[in-house]
């Protein structure tokens, strides 16, 4: 079964380059029942988000993890990280494909009915879809999409759908409900004041929407 709760380690959110940083608060979530993360660090110098990176994947190895990396390709193949997630103005999922292989997963954002139904022509390994509701860690955030786009979104592919944008506890069960395999959750979970118990706040309703294990 995918993944039914997304952390998104934003770098803005974390507020730190260091690596014991971003180890620490990841394995906090490990330990709560998150088995999916990504790092997105666009404000971090490459080679110090391929130093978090690269340690992040090691710490996290034993965990039953995937660890992706936002946008970079080259950065998730050399810290050894489980995938990619692009967007649509980054590279192409066969093209992030070419670089990282069959075995790392690659995802992409998508905005529109009419990028969802390309995204699942390709080799992408998930399909992100949003927002859905209003988002604070975009800084150019796309159009809403609301719960209608996501069940329509459903409808038009066959791959696991990660729904994007504004997500919170309180929402967390209609998203579930309109067809989402998995929420990426950014502030409403680096942001708690326990996020390790938020996470499994999350996991406790994605097993009651979507039979989910916790």
């Amino acid at each position: 079964m995918f993944p039914p709760l997304y952390a998104i380690l934003d770098a803005s959110l974390i507020a730190s380059d260091a690596p014991a940083a971003w180890v620490a608060f990841a394995a906090s979530l490990a330990r709560a029942g998150c088995r999916l993360m990504q790092i997105r660090a666009k404000q971090i110098d490459p080679a110090k988000q391929l130093e978090i990176a690269a340690q992040l994947a090691r710490a996290l190895d034993s965990t039953g993890v995937r660890l992706i990396v936002n946008d970079r390709a080259d950065i998730a193949l050399l810290a050894g990280a489980g995938g990619v997630h692009v967007g649509q103005q980054d590279l192409k999922v066969e093209q992030a494909r070419a670089i990282c292989g069959p075995v790392m997963w690659v995802g992409v954002s998508t905005h529109t009915l009419e990028q969802v139904r390309a995204a699942d022509k390709t080799s992408a390994d998930y399909v992100a879809f949003g927002p859905v509701f209003p988002t604070t860690t975009k800084l150019q955030p796309d159009a809403l999409v609301g719960l209608e786009g996501l069940r329509a979104a459903r409808a038009a592919t066959r791959k696991p759908i990660v729904a994007i944008g504004g997500i919170t506890l309180d929402r967390a069960r209609a998203v579930y409900g309109a067809g989402a395999d998995s929420l990426a959750v950014a502030s409403d979970l680096l942001r708690a004041a326990n996020p390790a118990a938020r996470a499994e706040e999350y996991l406790a309703i994605a097993a009651e929407a979507i039979g989910a294990p916790r």
